[in-house]
C-alpha cells in the first residue's frame, strides 16, 4: 500500500490510540493557580510592617532574577503566617529557580500548612520523580491514592500520567506495581502496569495486566485498544479478533471502531476496512475526513469512481485539507489517464505537504504531453522547502531534458544544482553519471571520488566506478576492489553481483564471476547481465548453457543490440 496513504489514513485514529487522559502537566504554571482548588482556610494573622516589607522583598528579588532570595524571603513569610497562599507562592518561585533540593523544602512546606491539597502531593511526586528518589515520590504517590479511594480510578490515572514521566521507564514500572499491589480490583492498576511494561518491551507482562484490566471491567475501550496495540505486531489477527469482538459487545465504541478498521488497512484487508470506515461515515455523516478515508481505499483498490465520488464529497463539506484531496483527485485522473484533468486538479493544490509534488506531477505531465519548455518553466517555479527538494528539482528537470536527447543542457542544470549543492550525493551521483554519458571520463571519476569521500557508505558510487573502469578495461585490480567494496555495502544488490562477477571475468576468475553472474542474473534477469553470464559460461565450457541464457534473454528482449553483439561475437 501506497505509505503516504495509510499515514493520512492513520491521522484520523490520533483520538483512538490516546491512551491518557489529557490532563495539564503536574509541572505546569497554571496548575499552581491559587484558584486551582477549594476555597482555603486563612490563618488570623495581622499584616505587620515587617511582613509587608518581607513580601516586598521578595517579589522584587523575584521580578529581577534573584531567584534564591525570593524563594528564601517567601518560605520564611510562609512558616511565620502559616498561611496557604504564601506556601503555594514559595513552592512557585522554589520550583521556577530549578533549585530541586529547595523546591522539595518548599513543597514539603505547602504540603505541612495546607494537608489537604492534592496539588501540593502531586506536584511534590513530580519533583521526586524527576530527582530520582523513587522511594519518597511512592510515599507520596501512596497518599494521593489514599486520598481518592472514594474514586480508586481517577487516582491512578493521575498517579499513572506522573510516573510515567520518569526518566528511567524500569523505575517507574517498578514503582507502578508497588502501588498498584493492594489495589489488585481496579482495572486502572493495571491498566497502568501494563502500559509502563509496554513501554520498558516487557510485551508478556503488559499482556497480562491488560487482560486482567477487561476481566475486571469488560466495557473499557481503553483496555480493549491497548490490548489490541500488543498483538498488533506479532499476532495482527489476535488482535483484530480482540477489537471484533469487543465491537460485538459495545457496537458503539466509535474509537475502538477506528481502530480496527486501521489494523485491516494495515494487513491488506481493504474491503473489510472500507466497510468499517463506511460505517463510522454512516455515524458521522457531516465529517469530510472519513468520505476522505474511504476514497483513499477505493483509490487502492482501483475502483476510481467510488473513489472520485468520496474525494468531491470531502471537498465539498469542509475547507480542511483541500490541498491534499486536490492532489489525490489529481492522482485519481492519472490513474483514468485524463491528463488535462490531472494538471487541474494538481494546479490547485495551493499549499501544505503535497504542494511540491503536485507541482513535479505537473511539469510530468506538461512535458509527456510535448509542452517540455512549459515544463521545465513551471518547475522552476516550485518552491522547494530543503534541499533534498531543491536536488530533486534540479535533477528532475535534468531528467527531462536529457530525454528530450539535449544532454548538453541537462548537463549544464546539473552544474549549476551542484555549484548551489556542492556536496549533495543524489546531485553528485546523478552529475557524475551524465558526465559518463557525454564522454567526460575524468570528470565522472572526480565526481564518483568525491562522492565516495563524503558519503563512504554509498555502495552504487564504488560500482559505479568500478563497472567504469571494467568496461574501459583499465586498472582492472583497482577496478575490482572497487566494486567488492561496493558488495560488501549492499551484498544482494543483483546490478553489483554483475559488476564483480564481470570483473572476476576481467581478471580470469571464471569460476567465481559464473557463480556470482548466476546470482545476478537469478535476481534481475536483465540482459546486459545475461551478456555477461553467457560470455563467462562460453569460456568456463559451458556453452549450451552460454546459448538458452542468450536465447531467452533475446526472445524476452527482442532487437537488444547488446545481447546479439555479443552472440555475432561467439556463434558468428
Amino acid at each position: 500500500m501506497n505509505p503516504s496513504i495509510l499515514i493520512i489514513i492513520g491521522s484520523l485514529l490520533l483520538a483512538a490510540c490516546a491512551q491518557t487522559p489529557k490532563h495539564a502537566g503536574p509541572e505546569s504554571e497554571s496548575a499552581l493557580d491559587p484558584h486551582a482548588e477549594a476555597e482555603l482556610v486563612l490563618p488570623n494573622v495581622e499584616l505587620s510592617d515587617e511582613l509587608l516589607y518581607k513580601f516586598l522583598l521578595s517579589e522584587i528579588a523575584s521580578q529581577r532574577g534573584h531567584k534564591a532570595l525570593a524563594v528564601e524571603g517567601s518560605m520564611d513569610i510562609a512558616k511565620k503566617t502559616r498561611d496557604p497562599r504564601m506556601a503555594r507562592r514559595a513552592a512557585h518561585l522554589a520550583f521556577e529557580s530549578g533549585d530541586m533540593e529547595k523546591s522539595i523544602e518548599a513543597f514539603r512546606q505547602w504540603q505541612e500548612i495546607e494537608p489537604a491539597s492534592p496539588l501540593a502531593a502531586r506536584m511534590l511526586a513530580s519533583i521526586l520523580l524527576r530527582g530520582g528518589r523513587l522511594d519518597e515520590a511512592q510515599i507520596e504517590l501512596a497518599k494521593l491514592l489514599e486520598a481518592e479511594k472514594a474514586n480508586p480510578a481517577a487516582g491512578f490515572m493521575q498517579v499513572f500520567q506522573l510516573v510515567s514521566s520518569c526518566p528511567d521507564k524500569r523505575d517507574a514500572l517498578r514503582l507502578m506495581r508497588n502501588l498498584a499491589q493492594p489495589y489488585a480490583q481496579i482495572a486502572e492498576a493495571h491498566w497502568s502496569v501494563a502500559q509502563l511494561a509496554r513501554q520498558v518491551g516487557d510485551n508478556q507482562l503488559a499482556l497480562s495486566e491488560v487482560r486482567q484490566a477487561r476481566s475486571l471491567l469488560p466495557a473499557w475501550d481503553m483496555a480493549a485498544s491497548l490490548e489490541a496495540q500488543l498483538l498488533q505486531k506479532n499476532a495482527p489477527q489476535q488482535a483484530l479478533d480482540v477489537l471484533r469482538e469487543h465491537l460485538s459487545d459495545y457496537p458503539d465504541a466509535r474509537e475502538i471502531r477506528l481502530q480496527y478498521a486501521r489494523v485491516l488497512l494495515e494487513q491488506k484487508q481493504y474491503r473489510s476496512a472500507r466497510a468499517e470506515f463506511q460505517r463510522l461515515a454512516k455515524d458521522n455523516p457531516e465529517n469530510p475526513e472519513m468520505a476522505f478515508a474511504i476514497a483513499l481505499i477505493s483509490l487502492q483498490m482501483n475502483e476510481l469512481r467510488d473513489a472520485e465520488t468520496q474525494l468531491q464529497q470531502a471537498l465539498e463539506k469542509s475547507q480542511k485539507n483541500r490541498d491534499t484531496v486536490q492532489y489525490y483527485l489529481g492522482q485519481l485522473n492519472e490513474a483514468k489517464e485524463n491528463e488535462e484533468g490531472a494538471i487541474a486538479h494538481y494546479r490547485e493544490v495551493k499549499d501544505g505537504e503535497y504542494q511540491f509534488a503536485a507541482r513535479l506531477r505537473v511539469a510530468y505531465l506538461l512535458n509527456k504531453r510535448g509542452k517540455l519548455d512549459e515544463a521545465v518553466e513551471y518547475l522552476r517555479q516550485a518552491q522547494a522547502v530543503d534541499n533534498q527538494q531543491r536536488a530533486q528539482q534540479t535533477m528532475i528537470e535534468a531528467q527531462l531534458l536529457y530525454e528530450a536527447k539535449r544532454l548538453d543542457e541537462a548537463y549544464q542544470v546539473l552544474q549549476q544544482g551542484l555549484a548551489k549543492l556542492p556536496n549533495h550525493p543524489d546531485l553528485l551521483y546523478e552529475t557524475a553519471m551524465l558526465a559518463d554519458k557525454a564522454g567526460k571520463l575524468d570528470v565522472f571519476e572526480q565526481l564518483m571520488r568525491k562522492l565516495i569521500q563524503i558519503k563512504p557508505d554509498h555502495a552504487h558510487a564504488y560500482n559505479a566506478l568500478g563497472y567504469r573502469l571494467l568496461e574501459l578495461e583499465e586498472r582492472i585490480p583497482e577496478a575490482v576492489e572497487l566494486v567488492e567494496k561496493a558488495l560488501q555495502l549492499a551484498p544482494d544488490d543483483a546490478a553489483i553481483l554483475d559488476s564483480v562477477g564481470w570483473g572476476y571475468y576481467r581478471s580470469g576468475k571464471l569460476d567465481e564471476s559464473v557463480k556470482l553472474l548466476r546470482r545476478a542474473y537469478a535476481g534481475n534477469p536483465d540482459p546486459e547481465v545475461a551478456a555477461h553470464l553467457g560470455e563467462a559460461l562460453w569460456l568456463h565450457g559451458d556453452r549450451e548453457e552460454a546459448r538458452k541464457t542468450w536465447q531467452d534473454s533475446l526472445k524476452a528482449n527482442p532487437g537488444n543490440a547488446l545481447l546479439q553483439a555479443v552472440i555475432k561475437k561467439f556463434i558468428p
